[in-house]
């Protein structure tokens, strides 16, 4: 039976892109189908948002591109603005209307790149072949859909004045939420304990090196332990060696934090070095006893080193 074209259809890469999409689809009351990329903490938080009542209609997995669920859309909600794979399907699709959801702080980013106030490309990335060749074709459909006001940005994200009235002189709109349904949710796997630590990408991703994370992460067992969260692209020998960190639990609930923390009554202090989560979890923490603390991770290296 074909699909209503109608039916928004959400290409969602990580779990906190499927968790605009709860919220998106919350927010207009309407069904929107999935396409979540196969990976385990995307398929559990598919199955964790389905739970609590998330209006997913048809919800397929992928590796790629998926075309068939695209192609039968004529709204589409993209998680990742910059992907080359995106920029590709919207050039030989070409959607009539496009809804952009958070990829972290890379919102404010696209959303300069939407203006032209920076280049059409993931910041930190050198970009060749196709991805770079259809790149201009993307940003003018994106613009000639925004003309026609076919063309939003979804976001927990602050984006200011300037850059909400640089989006909007292009036809884009901007949508501000600050994670009201999931809000409103319960949590499924409670932590332990009142202290959380967070974990980062920064070692993975080659921003801080191995060594100076421990020591951050020794510095803040020393002021009062923790109950540690490690990111979802942390490696196993890290996360094992954070768990010989005296005073430090590790934790995996195997949902990202915004989900595990949603609806639990209990007071905590939540540490994190600089992070989209910082904002994220501010918002879904807004009405609790939480507080959030970001760090700067020299400062507690220093002390460490003392």
């Amino acid at each position: 039976m074909p699909r209503d074209r109608a039916t928004p259809v959400a290409w969602v890469e990580s779990p906190l892109q499927m968790i605009g999409a709860a919220e998106w689809a919350r927010a207009r009351g309407t069904r929107v189908d999935l396409a979540g990329r196969l990976t385990t903490q995307v398929e559990a938080t598919a199955a964790e948002l389905t739970a609590r009542g998330a209006l997913f209609a048809r919800q397929a997995g992928f590796y790629g591109i998926p075309w068939a669920m695209l192609r039968g859309s004529d709204h589409w909600l993209v998680g990742d603005g910059f992907s080359g794979q995106f920029r590709l399907a919207a050039a030989v699709l070409r959607p009539r209307t496009l809804t952009f959801l958070d990829d972290g702080l890379q919102a404010v980013s696209f959303a300069d790149a939407l203006t032209g106030a920076r280049a059409f490309s993931r910041p930190g990335a050198s970009e060749r072949g196709l991805a770079r060749r259809v790149a201009p074709l993307t940003m003018d459909l994106i613009r000639l859909r925004a003309a026609a006001g076919r063309v939003s940005i979804f976001t927990a994200f602050e984006m200011g004045r300037a850059r909400t009235q640089a989006l909007g002189d292009l036809g884009a709109r901007v949508e501000e939420h600050d994670f009201a349904w999931v809000r409103g949710t319960r949590a499924a796997r409670p932590l332990p304990g009142g202290r959380v630590l967070l974990g980062s990408a920064r070692v993975v991703d080659g921003l801080l090196p191995r060594e100076d994370y421990l020591a951050w992460i020794r510095a803040e067992a020393s002021a009062g332990g923790a109950v540690y969260v490690p990111h979802r692209r942390e490696s196993r020998e890290l996360i094992a060696a954070v768990a010989a960190v005296p005073r430090i639990r590790v934790a995996e609930p195997g949902l990202p934090i915004e989900l595990v923390l949603a609806g639990d009554p209990t007071p905590r202090e939540i540490v994190t070095l600089p992070s989209s989560a910082a904002t994220t979890l501010r918002r879904v923490l807004r009405a609790s006893e939480c507080v959030v603390v970001e760090r700067g991770a020299d400062a507690r290296v220093a002390e460490a080193r003392g």
